[in-house]
């Protein structure tokens, strides 16, 4: 006769019952391991590119941090009022339907699963570069990266959670000391300022263009900052846990490249900075000399490694939830003892190993799909006005601070950078537009085809 504890633990297995064991720790590990990546390490020098003034470029990144900070305020209130695993797939299913549920879903899905397989590769290849005899092995490297990790989440979210803590932990530390070191040995860039050629901030209309493409790259260097809400479910105690970790992830995010950038313009010059492809590792070599490169390769395989990680558990999520609701296998919603959604995870895992072998025909996907990113925070914040109108009897233990206007506010910010973004492409490569035109809409058929599969009355 089985023991009560082995009836307990086949029961979760059926209904699909995660644990909730996760603390405030967890959840700032998760937004700075999701959001910190390679995207601070590049977009300074394309940003300085955009708009060489040093007021402006450091008030362009403090415009990012602040839409981020009216986002963490919206999604703080959802977390707390629908505690439940799966990210903001969850929050549009609930206020608009299955069906822009299942867009935000399965784009934020994908796209997590696209990053997965993207960060594996970086990681390959510097590698290939940090040791010699691993050179010309980045795919058999990535892949090994994507299956270890999605592997040691499989003993359950105690792992997950610990791995995501020690990863974030070196990630942070990190940057940090790039931040003394940039300070203590860099001299002001006085030494380069001479030689490097003056640029001209732009003006009027081509001012407004600049300051537009510059907020998209930033605005898309902060994205992650809402990785806690993937797992509202898992969390001890939504009320009190969600918004500290939400707020401290985006203030401690905002803290962390506010430095980067002060130490990049203390050792280099704007006229500089404009253009490098890797600013930061720009600045390494004018710090380190030789050993500038090495240091900042390794700087970014630690910083990736957490990236990893919370991309596998927050792709597992959405599936999770999905499948949950009928919009995936049924199967996916089983979970292990050790509170693993194993089949979403298996399946999660499996995508990215697929990505990082097609690499090539699947980047213009993920290209594509990165556009979906500010168009699903726009639905986010549409459901809390829906929510608090339709559903105003809902517990909310927080209540977005300075409702409408707060949420009003990001929203609009939303819109606009999503119009800047279409007008952006289609003044030039219309490729990406017309990928994520497309891959919209797949998207209804592929519903409609899973609402029957599922035998489950959806809304569209």
């Amino acid at each position: 006769m089985p023991s009560n504890k082995e009836t307990g633990v086949a029961a979760r297995q059926s209904r699909g019952q995660l644990l909730r064991v996760l603390g405030v720790t967890f959840g700032l590990a998760v937004i700075i391991g999701n959001t910190i990546g390679a995207g601070i390490l590049r977009t300074p020098g394309d940003v300085a590119g955009k708009l060489p003034n040093a007021w402006l470029f450091i008030g362009v990144w403090i415009v990012g941090g602040l839409y981020a900070l009216l986002g963490a305020i919206s999604l703080a209130e959802l977390g707390t009022m629908i505690p439940r695993s799966g990210g903001q797939y969850v929050y549009a299913r609930r206020a608009l339907g299955d069906y822009a549920g299942f867009v935000v879903g399965w784009s934020d899905w994908l796209s997590t699963c696209g990053t997965t397989a993207a960060v594996s590769l970086v990681i390959g290849e510097y590698l290939g570069v940090l040791f010699p005899a691993l050179a010309g092995q980045t795919v058999p490297i990535a892949l090994a990266v994507a299956v270890l990790f999605a592997a040691l989440q499989w003993h359950g979210i105690d792992w997950g959670s610990r791995i995501q803590n020690l990863t974030s932990l070196l990630k942070a530390l990190a940057f940090v000391a790039l931040v003394v070191a940039c300070f203590v040995l860099g001299g002001g860039g006085k030494g380069n300022a001479a030689a490097a050629p003056q640029l001209v901030t732009p003006t009027g209309l081509l001012f407004l263009l600049a300051l537009m493409k510059a907020l998209q790259a930033v605005i898309y260097t902060y994205d992650g900052w809402a990785g806690v809400v993937y797992f509202s479910e898992e969390v001890r105690d939504p009320a009190r846990d969600i918004p500290r970790s939400l707020f401290g992830g985006v203030l401690a995010i905002i803290a962390i490249y506010l430095l980067v950038n002060l130490a990049l313009l203390y050792v280099l010059p704007t006229s500089q900075l404009a253009g490098e492809g890797l600013a930061v590792g720009a600045a390494a070599q004018a710090v380190f000399g030789g050993y500038g490169d090495t240091i900042i390769r390794a700087l970014t395989v630690v910083s990736m490694l957490s990236g990893i990680n919370a991309y596998h558990l927050m792709a597992t999520r959405v599936l999770f939830a999905m499948s949950r609701d009928g919009l995936f296998w049924e199967r996916a919603v089983r979970v292990n003892s050790g509170g693993t959604p194993t089949v979403s995870l298996f399946v999660s895992a499996a995508v990215s190993v697929l990505f990082i072998l097609q690499s090539g025909t699947f980047a213009k996907i993920i290209d594509a799909l990165a556009f979906f990113f500010v168009a699903n925070y726009a639905m986010s914040f549409i459901s809390v006005f829906i929510l608090r109108r339709r559903e105003p009897e809902l517990p909310r233990p927080y209540r977005a601070w300075g409702y409408p206007w707060t949420t009003g506010l990001a929203l609009i910010s939303s819109v606009a950078f999503l119009c800047g973004a279409v007008a952006s492409d289609l003044a030039g490569d219309t490729r990406s537009s017309l990928v994520a035109l497309i891959l919209l809409a797949v998207s209804y058929p592929v519903f409609l085809l899973l609402r029957n599969l599922s035998g489950r009355r959806l809304t569209a």
